[in-house]
């Protein structure tokens, strides 16, 4: 589907559902990683996420837009247009948009713990992913020296 059709269909989903015309962009962005779409409230324009329609189906997609749309109409309108507002919530059940979209790839992927800082004095330990510098910290427990050891297996968890 190329942005010239995702933006005819943006359109009709608008009118269709929602009986009030879409005036701006509509455009897929193979950047977002971990949503289906976004509503830009600066520009008013809509991007969305090509994996989804890849991975899932225009079904998907289509409930996506429908969500995005209510955050549109309702910014415009100066009504509540957030995730929390009762408009929202009431104008998506109405239209039968999506509240949350299904996870694209590997969905979010989880680092394992590379390191751990144990405490000289009391024996704590503390698994860590990133690397740190252990002299600028001190032990939570006992406010003894940490010495920071890299584990032999990655743990996840």
């Amino acid at each position: 589907m190329t942005d010239q059709e995702l933006q005819k269909l943006v359109e009709d989903i608008s009118s269709q559902f929602f009986a009030v015309p879409f005036r701006h962009q509509a455009r897929f962005n193979g950047r977002l990683r971990t949503t289906g779409g976004r509503y830009l409230l600066k520009s008013h324009d809509i991007e969305l996420n090509p994996r989804h329609l890849q991975e899932h189906g225009m079904d998907e997609l289509v409930s996506i837009i429908k969500h995005e749309l209510c955050h549109y109409h309702l910014h415009l309108a100066k009504r509540g247009y957030r995730h929390a507002d009762r408009d929202f919530q009431l104008l998506l059940k109405q239209v039968g948009g999506s509240r949350y979209c299904q996870q694209v790839g590997e969905g979010r992927k989880r680092l394992p713990y590379r390191y751990e800082l144990a405490c000289k004095a009391c024996g704590m330990t503390y698994k860590r992913k990133r690397k740190i510098n252990p002299s600028r910290y001190r032990c939570g427990r006992c406010s003894g020296k940490l010495v920071l050891r890299e584990l032999k297996e990655p743990v996840f968890s």
